[in-house]
C-alpha cells in the first residue's frame, strides 16, 4: 500500500494514530484500540522505506534522521489534511508513526471542555499549562483556546512549535508560527526572541528542559500571556515538576514567582464515550486563585486537590473525580469507563450513588443486582 491509501483510510476510520512496519498490517488506533486495518495484508521493507521517503523529502529532515536516527515532522496531504509524523529505526529498520490531525479547529463546546477553560484564554497576563498523557488532546486543547483569542481580541500571537500542527490564519489577531529547525533553533532561543516580537500570547509548544521553563516563568513575570504544556499526570504533579525542575538553591523564590503568575493548569485524559465510538476529555482544572497562591508559596501542593474540590463552584475549579461525575451525571460516559478512570473509587462510588446518574449508572445498577441475584441463586 502506498502511504496516501494508508493516510485516506486513517482519516476515514477517525484514527488518532497509525503504526508503520514491516511484517504486520497498517495499525490503528480507534478509541485507545490498537488494531490493523482490515484486508490490508503486511507492509513489505520496501512499502515503509517509500512511506518515508515521501516524509523525508526535506534535506534539512533526512539529516535530522541520519545524525538522530529518528525525525519528527508535520506533513500536508491535500484534500486529505495534516499530520504528524515521527520516523525512527527499529532492529536496524524503519518505523513510522502517525498522529492524524483535525482538519479544522474545534470550538470549546465541540471539545467538551468545562466553561472556565475559555475564561482561562481570555486572561491577559500569566502563565498556563496544559497537562496530560501522551494523546489526551493537549495540543487540540492550546489550538482552541489560541483560535478563541484570535476570533476574539486584536493580538500578537506567536507560537513556538515542534513541529507546527495546527495551523493558524489571521483573524482579529495576528499570528507568527514558528517551528523549531525551520525558523529557530531551539525552544530557549525562540522564546528569548519572542519576547522581543511586540507578543500578547507566547505559546511554547511544551516546556521541555530547565532553560525553556525559566524562560517561560520570566516571559509571564514580564506581563505576557504564556502557555506550555507538560506530561504530567494532574496539577498538583505540574506544580511539583516545575519547581523540581530548577536547582535546589533556587527552588524557593521559583516557587515565589510562580504562585504570582499561574493562572491555571488544565490536566486531561481522554475516555471512551457510554456508546464507545469516540472519545471524550476528563478535565482537571486549577485556578490561580489567592488560597492556590498561597499553596503553592507556602510549600502547601498537597492541598492543592483538596482546594481544587471545594473552588468549583466560585471559580470553576474541578478536580479529575468531579469531572467524571459530571460526565457520567451527562450519560456521556459509562460507570465503568468512570471507575476505571477516577483517583478515588471508594469515594467516587459513594458520590455516584447519590446522584441521579440517569442510564448509565441506572443500567450499571441493574447489572449489579442482577448479578448479585444470579449468585445467591
Amino acid at each position: 500500500m502506498y502511504l496516501a491509501e494508508i493516510l485516506q483510510a486513517a482519516v476515514k476510520a477517525q484514527a488518532s494514530d497509525v503504526i508503520l512496519k514491516d511484517g504486520m498490517p497498517p495499525m490503528f488506533r480507534i478509541n485507545t484500540e490498537l488494531g490493523p486495518l482490515p484486508g490490508a495484508d503486511p507492509l513489505t521493507l520496501e512499502q515503509v522505506q517509500n512511506a518515508a521517503s515521501t516524509v523525508l523529502y526535506d534535506e534539512r529532515k533526512k539529516t535530522s534522521f541520519e545524525n538522530e536516527r529518528h525525525a519528527d515532522l508535520a506533513f500536508d496531504m491535500p484534500g486529505l489534511g495534516r499530520f504528524r509524523i515521527n520516523v525512527y529505526r527499529q532492529r536496524n529498520r524503519l518505523g513510522i508513526v502517525v498522529r492524524t490531525i483535525a482538519p479544522r479547529i474545534r470550538s470549546f463546546a465541540e471539545l467538551n471542555l468545562p466553561p472556565v477553560v475559555e475564561r482561562l484564554a481570555n486572561e491577559k497576563r500569566g502563565l498556563i499549562v496544559v497537562t496530560g498523557p501522551t494523546g489526551s488532546g493537549k495540543s487540540t486543547t492550546i489550538a482552541a483556546m489560541i483560535d478563541h483569542i484570535n476570533r476574539t481580541y486584536a493580538r500578537h500571537i506567536i507560537t513556538i512549535e515542534d513541529p507546527i500542527e495546527y495551523v493558524h490564519h489571521d483573524q482579529r489577531s495576528v499570528i507568527s508560527q514558528r517551528e523549531i529547525g525551520n525558523d529557530i533553533n531551539d525552544f530557549p532561543s525562540a522564546l528569548r526572541a519572542a519576547l522581543r516580537q511586540n507578543p500578547d500570547l507566547i505559546m511554547v509548544g511544551e516546556m521541555r528542559d530547565l532553560e525553556t521553563i525559566d524562560t517561560a516563568i520570566m516571559a509571564a513575570e514580564t506581563g505576557h500571556l504564556v502557555m506550555s504544556t507538560l506530561h504530567t499526570v494532574d496539577a498538583p504533579e505540574t506544580i511539583t515538576r516545575i519547581i523540581a525542575s530548577f536547582p535546589e538553591d533556587r527552588r524557593e523564590q521559583v516557587r515565589i514567582v510562580l504562585a504570582n503568575v499561574l493562572r491555571g493548569v488544565i490536566s486531561q485524559r481522554l475516555i471512551r464515550n457510554a456508546d464507545r465510538t469516540d472519545m471524550v476529555p476528563a478535565v482537571e482544572v486549577l485556578v490561580g486563585s489567592m488560597r492556590v497562591r498561597e499553596c503553592i508559596d507556602k510549600n502547601r501542593v498537597r492541598e492543592l486537590h483538596d482546594v481544587m474540590a471545594q473552588g468549583q463552584a466560585t471559580y470553576g475549579m474541578q478536580t479529575f473525580d468531579q469531572s467524571l461525575l459530571e460526565l457520567l451525571r451527562a450519560g456521556k460516559i459509562s460507570y465503568e469507563e468512570a471507575i476505571a478512570y477516577c483517583s478515588n473509587p471508594a469515594d467516587f462510588q459513594l458520590q455516584a450513588r447519590g446522584m441521579n446518574a440517569g442510564a448509565a449508572f441506572g443500567e450499571f445498577e441493574s447489572r449489579s443486582h442482577v448479578e448479585t441475584a444470579a449468585e445467591r441463586a
